[in-house]
């Protein structure tokens, strides 16, 4: 057996018992595999998770699988994706590779040429590094302290001084990662966005503001106490654990 770590593939399809053939043949070949049967427990999984590879049938009883990549893709989880479908028209294949898609099989497949074709994938994968968790933050990225905890990207976990373990959002971290590269000076609202959405992004503030609450939280949660993030009226917000930076209109 590989003495390499094993990838986790994500099986979304709706038929149960084809899901379960699919993930026995991808375990055999030294495989991690992780089951859903609905779109949206997928992208909830993918937004506090890694997996290596999405492996996903077009035709979802709760959306399509091109509408769960293209969801994805605007959270920007990126993640290699391999369509599976009964559909062999070929502007069907088109669309599912213009989203983004990195292969494309039609049932009735063989699982030879099913696992010959993830590991293609795989390997293109590794060979361009696409690591990613945030556009500032990536999973090679070494653990670092943020309000007395150990954020660690490559496990998208928190860990207390008490050995307790958090999981945390990608954006979560990616906003971690920037305030903490900029500590103590203040952030645009604009410039935090374009840190960890991508410069081409569309995120209303309601977003934005929802995940400075859970980070608020986090240092609530920790000695250094809420306060360490404040927000500049008007402008944006400032990560100050020492307070040390006290300026007007700030809460």
């Amino acid at each position: 057996m590989s003495t390499s770590p094993q990838p986790l593939i994500l099986i979304v399809e709706d038929e149960p018992e084809l899901a379960r053939l699919m993930a026995g043949y991808l375990e055999e070949a030294d495989m991690r595999t992780q089951v859903y049967h609905r779109a949206q427990h997928t992208a909830r999984f993918l937004k506090k998770n890694f997996a290596n590879l999405l492996l996903v049938d077009i035709t979802l009883p709760d959306q399509s699988g091109f509408e769960l990549i293209e969801q994805l893709r605007r959270e920007n989880i990126q993640i290699p994706v391999i369509f599976v479908t009964g559909n062999s028209i070929e502007e069907s294949k088109v669309r599912g590779l213009e989203l983004g898609g990195d292969d494309y099989i039609t049932k009735p497949f063989s699982y030879p040429e099913l696992v010959a074709r993830i590991r293609a994938v795989l390997r293109r994968a590794e060979s361009h590094g696409d690591h990613t968790i945030t556009q500032n933050v990536s999973l090679s990225d070494e653990p670092f302290e943020f309000c007395r905890a150990q954020i660690n990207p490559a496990r998208l976990e928190r860990v207390m001084s008490d050995g307790s373990v958090e999981k945390l959002g990608r954006k979560e971290i990616g906003i971690i990662a920037h305030l903490k590269a900029h500590e103590g000076e203040v952030i645009p609202r604009k410039a935090l966005i374009h840190a960890v959405w991508g410069l081409h992004a569309n995120v209303k503030s309601r977003s934005l503001d929802q995940y400075i609450v859970k980070v608020r939280e986090l240092c609530e949660t920790s000695i250094v106490g809420q306060d360490a993030l404040r927000t500049v009226h008007g402008v944006g917000y400032i990560f100050d654990p020492q307070g040390k930076h006290r300026t007007p209109a700030i809460d």
